[in-house]
């Protein structure tokens, strides 16, 4: 068994640059792909690695423990990859831009404003700087922010350069506190599906099901449509100056739901013994998604890896590994006989045409998600699912705290003998 490792996650922002300063970082960048060359031009020579760094900084136009960092990153990968010219494998040194590698307060800085952006300050070239603000995904600046503010934190080498165009930062952030146990160790399993206004959780363990429970939040598919249909008015009245705040608003209020709701599903998990949390993979499934032009546009808009991101950052704080699977035939399966059939659902209702069983159709594709992992990544057996426990339903307040979910069942545990639940239609 692995023993637990220090929090480290990679960041990734794209910049937004003030100025006409963007030419600096790309003409930066072209100089790093310089002292990268020379560096394996220097190795392959013979020349001392502890002179190569001076030797370097003194041929490129950049600052020197930005140069540092470029020389190390060059001799791990001509170590790594093993080419010498004089064996007649191709050379290690290449043409374009490469990125610019920078220690946090030395060679970039970063920031937090008043209204909550993040600007950032690169020393591209000595005494000159790209400056700006980072852009990027909710959970990533939301991760930042917390290190920039908690102790706990350290912001560590960042690398500035071009994908497909775009100036982007990847910046590593550590925290020494938190740590993240290995899965294996794990002695439940909970299963998560996130569905337009519920997250259904199950618990699997070498008991069998333990426990199950699914949260709603109909107010994030309500807002939207809200903001929707306010936002199509104003396109008619030609006042597009209200858009943009409409937007913004739709999104602080979907980012501080999000978090909530993450921070009950984690908070809930913390109760099991050494939980590991399972997720389906959709990062195809926009791709996937086709049911005409209304229904696409809500379930294009509805945040399902959003919410997945948070409440997987949320669980390596608590020392919670998370897992992500192949999602095929979750909502179609049986969860206890393994039939697989498309309509075995209507709605929230799931009828297996085989076995007959019925159950919540979201806490059926949470168990079978729960149940994939347990047989891939796991050494331990289920014994068979012949009931189930009873389904626990909680909705979270539209306001009030955070961590008090009222509930619309009573939260007790229970069981039934036939395994099925009730649904309402």
């Amino acid at each position: 068994m692995m023993e637990s490792q220090a929090l480290v996650k990679t960041l990734d922002f794209q910049l937004d640059i003030e100025s006409d300063n963007e030419g600096l970082l790309h003409d930066a960048t072209h100089e790093s792909r310089t002292a990268y060359n020379e560096t394996i031009r220097l190795a392959k020579a013979g020349i001392d690695r502890r002179e190569i760094p001076d030797r370097v900084a003194d041929g490129v136009d950049l600052v020197k423990n930005t140069t540092q960092r470029i020389v190390a990153k060059a001799l791990t990968a001509m170590d790594s990859f093993h080419e010498h010219d004089d064996i007649g494998l191709p050379s290690h040194t290449k043409s374009g831009p490469y990125p610019l590698r920078a220690n946090y307060g030395e060679g970039y800085t970063l920031s937090t404003t008043g209204t909550g952006d993040v600007a950032f300050r690169i020393s591209a070239k000595p005494y000159k700087h790209v400056i700006g603000f980072l852009d990027g995904s909710e959970v990533h600046l939301d991760i930042l922010k917390t290190a920039l503010s908690d102790d706990c934190w350290s912001i560590g080498t960042a690398e500035a350069m071009f994908h497909d165009g775009t100036p982007e930062l990847h910046v590593t952030v550590t925290n020494t506190e938190q740590q993240v146990r290995d899965k294996q160790s794990s002695r439940t399993v909970v299963g998560v599906d996130v569905n337009e206004d519920n997250v259904a959780l199950t618990a699997v363990s070498k008991n069998g099901v333990d426990d199950t429970v699914i949260i709603d939040f109909p107010e994030i598919k309500f807002e939207r449509h809200r903001y929707f249909t306010m936002r199509k008015r104003i396109q008619k009245a030609g006042k597009w100056s209200m858009h943009d705040t409409l937007t913004g608003r739709e999104e602080r209020f979907v980012r501080d739901r999000l978090h909530k709701i993450s921070r009950s599903v984690v908070e809930w998990a913390t109760r099991l013994e050494n939980p590991c949390i399972v997720f389906e993979d959709l990062k195809e499934m926009p791709d996937r998604i086709d049911y005409g032009a209304r229904m696409n546009r809500r379930l294009h808009r509805l945040p399902f890896r959003a919410l997945q991101s948070f409440m997987s950052y949320k669980a390596a704080f608590k020392n919670i590994p998370t897992v992500w699977i192949d999602p095929a035939y979750t909502s179609q399966r049986c969860a206890l006989c393994g039939h697989i059939e498309r309509t075995n659902r209507n709605r929230k209702r799931f009828k297996c045409r085989s076995c007959g069983r019925q159950d919540h159709a979201d806490r059926n594709a949470s168990v079978n998600i729960a149940l994939k992992e347990v047989k891939q990544g796991q050494s331990w057996n289920v014994p068979a699912l012949n009931s189930l426990p009873q389904v626990r339903k909680v909705r979270r307040p539209a306001s009030g705290a955070v961590d008090a979910p009222s509930v619309t069942h009573p939260l007790a545990r229970g069981h039934q003998t036939d395994g099925s639940v009730g649904v309402s239609d």
